[in-house]
């Protein structure tokens, strides 16, 4: 299994930032409430430590507070984000096990989810900007160097 120490301290710092750069860049995809959304991403983190053995992996990255990077705008998070998140992807690839990279995918993805429902939109759970987020946040995890 693979752990916070197979990683250099700014591998980590990579690694540990993409499920939060995740779920900013759905809530700022659609104006929302980013009250709600910070707790939502708070309570995904607090509920992957109640599933706690699944992965070492998993569980040391949920052990530690989300947070993320302040960037000057939506457009820079999203760019920005979206190039740490595929190099934290590229980093697992590297050095976890599949299954590892899967649940960290996962994961990613849930948080994402996790937020964009927090503040619903209109008459939707997620809005149509949400939903191209989680779009292009699930391209960009599901991305692989990996050959085959």
């Amino acid at each position: 299994m693979t752990s916070k120490a197979d990683f250099t301290e700014q591998e980590w710092e990579v690694v540990r930032e993409g499920p939060p750069i995740a779920g900013m860049i759905a809530a700022t995809a659609s104006s929302g409430g980013s009250f709600r959304e910070s707790w939502a991403m708070a309570k995904s983190f607090a509920e992957a430590r109640h599933s706690h053995g699944e992965s070492e992996l998993l569980d040391a990255l949920v052990a530690e507070k989300p947070r993320v990077k302040h960037y000057s705008s939506s457009q820079e998070l999203e760019q920005q984000g979206l190039e740490r998140l595929a190099e934290a992807i590229k980093l697992l690839e590297q050095k976890a096990s599949a299954d590892e990279v899967e649940a960290y995918r996962r994961f990613t993805l849930a948080v994402a989810e996790h937020v964009a429902a927090a503040h619903k939109e209109g008459d939707t759970a997620i809005s149509a900007e949400e939903r191209q987020a989680i779009d292009t946040i699930a391209a960009t995890v599901n991305s692989s160097s990996r050959p085959g």
